[in-house]
């Protein structure tokens, strides 16, 4: 979907997210505390919303959200975002996206 493609190469670190969504909250939150500068796309307030889930799902984002771009690419949902970041590979990768060292 154009809309994701646009939105992830502008912003290097995007979370398509809900605001009524406890694991998406969770995941800004760990961005957050890690230092990193996110764009979150909060799609329960976007009127494609349901457009954009069924694009993530198609993309292999399951479940859609949230769903983690870092530098455009597709990161995946909690599972993914949770792994990298016990296995210590989150970190290397949002060097560029912290604000705070």
């Amino acid at each position: 979907m154009d809309k994701i493609q646009r939105l992830t190469s502008e912003h290097g670190l995007a979370i398509f997210s809900k605001s009524t969504c406890c694991l998406c909250y969770a995941v800004n939150i760990l961005f957050h505390e890690l230092g990193a500068a996110t764009y979150v796309h909060e799609i329960d307030h976007d009127p494609e919303g349901k457009e954009i889930e069924k694009a993530l799902m198609r993309m292999g984002c399951n479940p859609p959200i949230p769903a983690v771009f870092i530098n455009g690419k597709l990161v995946g949902s909690t599972n993914e975002v949770m792994s990298l970041h016990l296995s210590g590979s989150l970190l290397p990768l949002l060097k560029p996206y912290q604000t705070m060292h």
